[in-house]
């Protein structure tokens, strides 16, 4: 969409699949936490976590803005966990984006719940009075045990006070839970407990993904002996548990990510039933899940 960019990249670069039109600012580079055995995102070693300079993002902002200002919409600020950083520095950079592309109408960030305890509800509040929209928290699981197999560095309590504290304080959540996460031992529990998690909640979007690893499973065994990847009748066994246990007023709900073997789409919960017939019947009938074709699983 903008050919050439004022914007030093440091590849890979990522961003939730709903911000594909969206301008990505870096304001750091990888992960703060950056020691989830299933993530593999910031583990190469050009994305080792730093800081971006304050003065080369507003700069970049500011010549973003004389080229494409008027054509920007949205933007997300990258990379892994934007808002670890401190609150005025976040304010600076809103303000900039607000002087020198004023057409943007929503910004949004990946956020990791322990990036959180040290902002209080009234800062939160002042960055969405200054234009965040949207956090994106990968939850992954409700369940403690799984969170701590997996080194999430969080627990079910953490990442429901931070969702609690965006909630309160203005900014939309959207909330991913990995499906297959737990393996076959925990899978209903992590269904359980993410449903639990997600009602105590209410966020506004919900997604979820199957787990994988292109680059192999010995990082996410060192510390979960005996994990296995979900079979495809385990893993819809999984989503169905989760749905039946979730209680919604109003989230979006999406499982359309390249990962999903079944398409689901949804609010919940007014669609609660139909999306829990559909995993119902891709249960009774797994060759027809199976075989359906690529584009309509979202390859």
């Amino acid at each position: 969409m903008f050919p050439v960019l004022p914007i030093r990249y440091v590849e890979p670069v990522y961003r939730p699949p709903s911000e594909a039109e969206s301008l990505i600012l870096p304001l750091t580079d990888g992960c703060s936490w950056n020691q989830c055995t299933f993530c593999e995102m910031y583990t190469a070693p050009q994305k080792h976590f730093r800081a971006r300079d304050e003065a080369e993002v507003l700069e970049s902002i500011e010549r973003t803005g004389e080229r494409f200002g008027s054509a920007i919409r949205r933007v997300f600020l990258a990379d892994g966990d934007a808002l670890v950083l401190p609150t005025r520095r976040l304010l600076k950079v809103l303000d900039a984006i607000r002087k020198h592309l004023p057409a943007v109408r929503r910004v949004s960030s990946y956020c990791l719940p322990r990036n959180l305890r040290k902002k209080s509800v009234e800062e939160l509040g002042e960055l969405a009075a200054a234009g965040l929209a949207i956090a994106y928290v990968g939850a992954e699981s409700g369940d403690d045990e799984v969170l701590e197999r997996v080194n999430k560095g969080e627990t079910h309590d953490s990442t429901l006070e931070a969702l609690n504290k965006l909630g309160a304080a203005g900014i939309k959540r959207s909330v991913m839970i990995l499906n297959g996460l737990a393996g076959p031992d925990l899978s209903l529990r992590h269904a359980d407990q993410s449903a639990r998690l997600v009602n105590a909640t209410q966020p506004e979007y919900l997604a979820t993904l199957v787990v994988s690893f292109p680059l192999g499973e010995e990082r996410l065994r060192g510390g979960f002996p005996g994990w296995r990847a979900l079979s495809q009748h385990e893993l819809f066994v999984e989503m169905e548990r989760f749905l039946a246990g979730l209680e919604l007023e109003r989230t979006v709900f999406r499982s359309d990510h390249a990962s999903n073997w079944l398409i689901l789409k949804g609010t919940l919960g007014a669609d609660k039933d139909r999306l829990l017939r559909q995993v119902r019947d891709a249960i009774a009938n797994p060759q027809a899940a199976a075989l359906r074709p690529a584009w309509a699983r979202g390859l």
